[in-house]
């Protein structure tokens, strides 16, 4: 028994896969608030042609 969680406790596949995952997660944040940045400005950059396309229109 204690042979066995010896033999576990020199394991380190399982630490390197959370550590991946923590990479994978903050990745994907820095993705999300990327997009979100650039959401907010394609959508004033459309606002701005919509009101102009409005105001040549009339």
């Amino acid at each position: 028994m204690l042979e066995r969680v010896y033999r576990i406790a020199k394991c380190d596949r399982g630490a390197t896969a959370v550590e991946y995952g923590l990479i994978v997660s903050l990745i994907v944040i820095a993705i999300i608030a990327a997009l979100g940045t650039l959401a907010g400005n394609t959508q004033g950059m459309w606002n701005n042609v919509s009101n102009k396309v409005t105001v040549s229109t009339r």
